[in-house]
């Protein structure tokens, strides 16, 4: 039998549904699919300031982007949309069968963490708020780091924390970008696509080493893969 990796979840959008905050989107641009213009940007930054090592804080980035597509779009965005984005983000719900998959492979014996490029907040998180925060021992942020998944620093912050090797590690995401950051440096990677994200195949890339449609069906996955 395959050792068991732990298991390190991404948060939003992974666990966390981020269609949720389409409805603000749909306020402000009058379009909700403004918001995925607005998170590939926000990826596409963070990763940007990654490499050029520049520091930033991810809420204040999320900001910046808003207001970045406000610009754009010829939207004026105030600091009560701010706010209110704010507000959404951090109030996400589950998906529908997050607690249901995290319940199977907690009873399949895989240790479960999280590591989100999201910075602590002084209140209730949002895996708290979401009713998910009780299934993982420890929830990380990359913020001790500087910088942002998937830069090395992120996951061997993970590796040292837990005491537990890379190989030995295994980043649960619905992005590619994510799980071969993970997989780049020899661990494992599994995908939920969310019928919104796919594999990249491309030669020399790491692929996810399981791939499914919901949270249910991955960790259904991940159990018969590697429990």
């Amino acid at each position: 039998m395959t050792m068991k990796p732990v298991l390190v979840f991404d948060v939003n959008e992974t666990l966390l549904d981020l269609d949720s905050v389409a409805p603000l989107f749909d306020r402000l641009f009058g379009n909700p699919q403004v918001l995925r213009e607005w998170f590939a940007q926000l990826v596409l930054y963070s990763q940007a300031l990654s490499l050029a090592q520049i520091d930033s804080d991810f809420g204040k980035l999320a900001a910046g982007a808003l207001r970045m597509m406000g610009q754009i779009k010829d939207k004026p965005i105030s600091d009560s949309d701010v706010q209110d984005l704010s507000q959404a983000i951090g109030s996400m719900p589950a998906h529908g069968d997050a607690a249901q998959a995290l319940e199977k492979l907690r009873n399949a014996g895989f240790r479960l963490v999280t590591l989100t490029n999201s910075p602590k907040g002084s209140g209730p998180s949002p895996l708290e708020k979401a009713g998910l925060a009780d299934f993982f021992e420890q929830s990380f942020t990359v913020q001790p780091t500087g910088r942002f998944k998937p830069a090395p620093q992120t996951y061997q912050m993970v590796s040292d924390a837990l005491d537990v090797p890379l190989a030995d590690l295994c980043l649960v995401a619905c992005h590619t970008w994510d799980t071969l950051g993970m997989q780049a440096m020899g661990g494992k990677g599994a995908l939920v696509t969310h019928g919104a994200n796919a594999p990249l195949n491309v030669p020399g890339v790491p692929v996810p080493d399981v791939v499914a449609p919901t949270l249910d069906e991955l960790a259904q996955a991940i159990v018969s893969h590697w429990g």
